[in-house]
């Protein structure tokens, strides 16, 4: 009972704020010289892509409708959910737009259905297992407003259990090294840094981490959203590196933090996580990098890729080492078929902005570098 009450109370200040945005969009008169400016938001639409998630969804959209913009709609994309997530959205979320997929296309393509059905001069990609807080729209999108050439950003993401500290996904910004390895502006590998403030300024990056990312719907057609042939994982890397190759900014910033779970789909020892990793991330070369310099990297990344092998041999995680050997037969596979081919819209002034020229993994395990501030001045 208590809980049916409290999401009523949610709802209803969900629908008060949405009368505040009919009547003012939001409009702020200032009052400067006898001039009068109209000041308005830009339309956000927050799309969460659902499969089986009914649990996160209980626990996380409520801070979701608690959100502190006034222009705003909340909608989940269902990607053919088997655990009443549906019902449970239509019985105590009944403001959440409902957009159905007919099968589980996996994140990449379930999210480019779900968005060719929305209407929005920004999307927010944001996975079900992510607390909000209040005010993390308004400085993201204050940030991308001053900027054209902003296209893309992330918040602050922080560990859902460990808040003291960033998370793993995504932390305080995203680069990638000379190899094509990503890493985060507060974690290296398996180090996590506490968030002591070190990490507060907006920064330009690489990539934007997907559970929380922010595009212009403009680019987002521009770029014809995700590419489906990822499926899951580093699909938001690709989309990045598309738009940085196209001369547009990708950015962090400061003033608004999340938590998230991590894990919610496939948690981090799934075989199958290790196989689209270790897939996509040829994927993510193969599209992006000048076809020469990506053939000779590809194959430093297959012997890189055979050590990793062996690890997971010696710490007897046999699945994961097969799902290493699975990825690079489908590479070989796809690659060989023309299913995965070089970027060639790419202009003379790509944006590098976040590349690093070093060896990240090289820092971490032979050089003992822990934290981004000890690679990147």
């Amino acid at each position: 009972m208590g809980n049916g009450i409290g999401i009523n109370k949610l709802i209803l200040n969900f629908e008060i704020k949405i009368l505040q945005t009919h009547f003012l969009i939001i409009i702020i008169i200032l009052k400067k010289q006898n001039s009068i400016v109209l000041i308005s938001y830009p339309s956000v639409a927050i799309v969460i892509l659902n499969w089986n998630g009914k649990t996160h969804l209980q626990q996380f959209l409520p801070s979701v409708f608690n959100s502190n913009y006034p222009n705003l709609q909340i909608i989940v994309g269902d990607n053919d959910s088997t655990d009443e997530s549906v019902d449970f959205l239509t019985e105590f979320f009944p403001l959440v737009k409902i957009i159905k997929n007919e099968k589980n296309f996996g994140f990449a393509e379930g999210y480019n259905k779900v968005l060719n059905q929305v209407n929005a001069d920004y999307f927010i990609l944001l996975n079900s297992d992510v607390e909000v807080t209040p005010d993390w729209i308004l400085p993201v999108i204050n940030l991308m407003e001053n900027d054209p050439k902003i296209a893309i950003a992330q918040p602050k993401i922080k560990a859902y259990y460990r808040k003291t500290h960033f998370e793993y996904a995504g932390a305080a910004g995203c680069f990638i090294d000379s190899l094509a390895y990503p890493f985060c502006r507060g974690r290296l590998f398996d180090f996590v840094e506490e968030d002591k403030g070190q990490y507060d300024t907006n920064k330009e990056i690489f990539w934007a981490a997907g559970c929380a990312l922010f595009i212009k719907a403009a680019v987002w057609q521009k770029l014809k959203g995700l590419d489906e042939a990822f499926f899951a994982h580093m699909e938001e890397i690709d989309l990045c590196w598309r738009a940085k190759n196209l001369g547009y900014r990708v950015m962090y910033c400061g003033q608004s933090t999340i938590y998230h779970v991590g894990g919610g789909t496939l948690s981090v020892e799934s075989p199958f996580k290790t196989y689209l990793n270790f897939r996509n991330n040829h994927y993510l070369i193969k599209k992006n990098i000048p076809p020469t310099q990506a053939n000779i990297l590809i194959i430093v990344r297959f012997f890189l890729d055979f050590l990793a092998l062996i690890k997971f041999l010696f710490e007897g995680k046999k699945q994961n080492a097969f799902a290493v050997s699975k990825a690079h037969r489908h590479v070989i596979k796809a690659f060989f078929y023309g299913q995965i081919k070089y970027n060639r819209h790419i202009i003379k002034q790509a944006n590098t902005v976040g590349r690093y020229g070093g060896s990240v993994v090289w820092d971490y395990f032979v050089l003992g570098k822990k934290r981004f501030s000890e690679i990147w001045r």
